[in-house]
């Protein structure tokens, strides 16, 4: 489902996932407005949308600024909460900050909305890491919550926060649970936002892919035009309201398998299985596969784009613009 002529908040704008929703809402003739802090470590780069800064409005803001979210937030039909911290490590190792971002400051945000705007339309973006490492796979929404990090825990605050204020103050709110996003626009100056970002830049840099551990690891993918799809869908559709849905695909690949597909589009390219860092092998989850099916089933949603072809788009993409992201 599409959305057409509305005035769109999107917090985290010129960010990966961001960024690609607000290109895809600008065709759909809508009225874009972006709120980005641009802090170096989260992801947020001008470059995304150079190529129509005139056909949005972009605020260079905080999400943790009340003020900010007060003025922008009034007026708007649809909020696209998608600013965080997603760097697992920088959880660890800054974990005040990452509850500023992940849980303060979205009370904050839906407190703004609470006063000043209670019939917007909000979806939430969360991640996957709320469940920890799975006791079963494919993990379904009723999976045992346990994190194994400090963005994990936020993010489930986060989460709640939205779905409370759905049910006590009517608030439409959705929350969709994401799981190793790529494509164009991606961070890839470092593994902040996923591991493939990292890779990515080795292989255009002809450094060694890593692969901590065994490589058996099993992981799924989504294409970034198949999220933003989710993304549109859960804002417009009644049956999401107040509800937590995963995304996830139905083509799980260990890290070998993923680190081969990547370096078979370079015929120089190479990977090493090397032993995990004690720090990064502290918050591992082994492997992980979610079970999307009551997204799928409730919306006809499925992913369209298989990890081989959004590799090569990404990787098209990264050939032309690769200065503008490391």
């Amino acid at each position: 489902m599409d959305i057409f002529n509305k005035k769109i908040l999107i917090t985290g704008g010129l960010g990966f996932i961001g960024s690609n929703l607000a290109r895809r809402l600008v065709e759909l003739q809508n009225e874009v407005t972006i709120i980005d802090s641009l802090i170096p470590e989260y992801g947020g780069n001008l470059r995304n949308l150079h190529d129509i800064q005139g056909q949005v409005d972009i605020n260079i803001s905080d999400v943790r600024d009340p003020h900010a979210i007060h003025q922008l937030i009034q007026g708007k039909d649809y909020l696209f909460n998608l600013a965080g911290q997603t760097s697992h490590m920088d959880s660890m190792n800054d974990p005040i900050t990452d509850l500023d971002i992940n849980a303060k400051a979205q009370l904050s945000i839906l407190e703004a909305c609470r006063k000043y705007n209670p019939d917007v339309r909000i979806v939430f973006a969360s991640t996957r890491q709320i469940y920890g490492k799975p006791s079963y796979l494919p993990v379904d929404e009723k999976h045992p919550l346990h994190p194994v990090d400090v963005n994990g825990i936020n993010k489930i605050a986060g989460e709640q926060y939205h779905i409370l204020y759905q049910e006590v103050y009517g608030i439409a709110t959705s929350v969709l649970r994401l799981t190793n996003t790529y494509g164009p626009r991606m961070r890839i100056k470092d593994a902040r936002q996923t591991f493939l970002g990292i890779w990515i830049r080795n292989l255009h840099e002809g450094k060694p892919i890593q692969v901590f551990g065994d490589g058996t690891q099993r992981r799924d993918y989504n294409f970034v035009d198949d999220v933003v799809g989710a993304l549109l869908i859960a804002a417009t559709s009644k049956e999401a309201v107040g509800k937590a849905f995963n995304l996830g695909s139905p083509d799980p690949l260990t890290l070998e398998q993923t680190a081969t597909i990547l370096c078979d589009q370079n015929p120089s390219s190479v990977y090493n299985l090397v032993p995990f860092p004690k720090d990064r092998k502290a918050i591992d989850v082994g492997d992980f596969i979610c079970d999307y099916s009551a997204f799928r089933d409730q919306f006809d949603w499925e992913p369209k784009v298989n990890f081989e072809e959004g590799i090569q788009r990404s990787l098209e993409y990264f050939k032309d613009e690769i200065e503008h992201y490391i």
